[in-house]
């Protein structure tokens, strides 16, 4: 008796359905980590909340703020807010990193499924 085996590599197509799924989950976490941050920033006028910016380049991600007292904002832990905190970009990734990963982790899990 006689047995024949077939092999058929799929690897490049897993390659690339992981890569998009991983891409979409970094922008996804990326614009999660940015709303939590927005809702943290200080909040007089509103101005520094609405620069409020993520974007991805592939495999990688940024949250930024763009007003030129983003950085002492959220720096200068001395100063009072009625609405918002200091360090609100930084606590904000430090407290979702695991939302993120997850995140990141059910869209590479849904682009890979076939």
């Amino acid at each position: 008796m006689r047995l024949k085996t077939e092999f058929h590599w799929k690897g490049d197509h897993v390659l690339e359905d992981f890569t998009r799924g991983a891409e979409k989950g970094v922008k996804l976490a990326a614009e999660h980590v940015r709303g939590v941050a927005v809702n943290r920033a200080p909040k007089d006028t509103g101005a520094l909340r609405n620069t409020g910016t993520a974007t991805t380049d592939g495999l990688t991600g940024a949250v930024s703020f763009d007003t030129e007292y983003a950085v002492p904002q959220h720096e200068e832990e001395t100063w009072h807010h009625e609405d918002g905190q200091a360090k609100y970009l930084e606590t904000a990734l430090d407290d979702e990193i695991d939302v993120a990963r997850q995140i990141i982790a059910a869209q590479i899990r849904k682009a890979t499924r076939s």
